[in-house]
């Protein structure tokens, strides 16, 4: 996460900096009533982190509102969990086939996924995106690539350009371009897509839901021509980082998850009160339901947003954050995640850190009590092992480990 960010466009394919190029295995923690901890019908919960079997090792892990998504090293897909709306891309129709790993039958190699509620996201190596599953508002399933339709199997997202990157919302999917622009798709109602105007956010208004569904650029007014580097996903919010270090953000800011100074929607790209005059060289973000995680170059973890279940890290009797806070003693970070209550850092000597609800067993500390601070998680399948990545949904946990030798 440190240092100069790069994106690429090479022989071999599209690059960006964010693409997990370490194989591991992949460990799941947190409820599994619906099967998305992948260890079978039997295992509804697990207190501490388990070992998930795959057929090889695996590079990313993403966790979906309730199912998962794992990248093995050779390009392919395995899915578990809910698969009610086709989030999976795969036949479930034997009993008990949503609760392990099953391939999903894509037509390239993939260098990178993503996942939301009730949707999930393949990037292959030449640029093309793949999407499955559906999109969903606030009244109900609003479509994938059109109206109304889920799919059940992966279909090509068109684009006019390669995407080097993509991060999923609950019910949103933020795509950056080689060239360095933004395109999104999905529900808008909290102002999560950055280009349609509040009005036109209840299924697009009189355009209909095409405005929503079909990908189009995010464009920022009076800015010329930005160039992003990289872009993060909260459940109804997303952070864009350009090429000089300026953070955007807009959607959901009812708890001032996004820095704004009022708890307010951001239905158009702004850089924040909580943003303005930062003097921090910003590397990373996450965000949870009602708040975010931030990263510096130094490896500072720092909070904002809704302080209730500890989620902030900032100790007991935490208040709400307008402006990012650092979490005591963690500045030796390179990773952060969220969860919708929770929070995680990994730090350069690969342990993880765990804050936030304990009522769904998330935390992997054996107990179902809150964290008001960062713990670290332990466990037998942990000890020995670093862990690379951490991914967290709406009641599980997966990571990304390897031997630490």
């Amino acid at each position: 996460m440190k240092g100069k960010r790069r994106v690429a466009d090479s022989a071999a394919g599209v690059w960006h900096c964010s693409h997990g190029h370490v194989p591991g295995q992949v460990l799941a923690v947190g409820q599994g009533d619906v099967g998305q901890l992948g260890l079978g019908e039997e295992v509804l919960e697990r207190t501490r982190a388990a070992l998930v079997r795959l057929p090889a090792p695996v590079v990313q892990v993403e966790a979906g509102g309730m199912h998962t998504v794992c990248l093995t090293e050779n390009g392919e897909v395995y899915t578990f969990g809910c698969n009610d709306e086709g989030g999976l891309g795969r036949d479930t129709t034997e009993e008990g086939s949503e609760t392990t790993p099953g391939r999903v039958a894509l037509p390239k190699p993939t260098v990178q996924v993503s996942a939301g509620d009730s949707h999930t996201a393949a990037l292959a190596r030449d640029g093309t995106v793949f999407i499955w599953g559906s999109f969903r508002d606030n009244s109900g399933v609003i479509g994938l690539l059109e109206a109304w339709e889920k799919s059940v199997a992966p279909k090509q997202l068109h684009t006019t350009e390669a995407i080097v990157k993509i991060s999923s919302g609950n019910d949103h999917l933020v795509l950056l371009t080689l060239s360095g622009s933004l395109l999104t798709c999905g529900c808008g109602e909290q102002g999560q897509l950055g280009r349609v105007p509040e009005r036109f956010t209840n299924r697009g208004g009189r355009g209909g839901l095409a405005r929503l569904l079909v990908p189009q650029a995010v464009r920022i007014k009076g800015s010329g021509r930005l160039k992003f580097q990289d872009v993060f996903c909260g459940a109804y919010f997303t952070f864009a980082l350009t090429s000089e270090g300026r953070v955007y953000c807009f959607g959901l800011s009812n708890y001032h998850q996004l820095g704004t100074q009022s708890p307010v929607s951001v239905f158009m790209p702004q850089v924040t009160a909580g943003f303005q005059g930062s003097a921090v060289s910003w590397v990373s973000f996450s965000g949870g339901q009602h708040h975010s995680l931030c990263l510096d170059s130094t490896g500072q973890v720092y909070s904002l947003g809704r302080a209730e279940y500890g989620r902030l890290g900032l100790g007991v009797g935490a208040r709400e954050q307008v402006c990012p806070a650092a979490v005591p003693e963690l500045s030796r970070a390179t990773v952060v995640a969220c969860g919708a209550s929770v929070s995680y850092a990994i730090t350069s000597d690969g342990c993880a850190l765990s804050w936030g609800m304990g009522t769904n067993m998330q935390l992997g500390t054996g107990e179902e009590d809150d964290a008001w601070s960062p713990v670290q998680m332990r466990g037998k399948q942990l000890d020995g092992h670093a862990v690379l990545a951490v991914s967290s949904g709406g009641q599980h946990t997966m990571l990304l480990i390897k031997d630490q030798s």
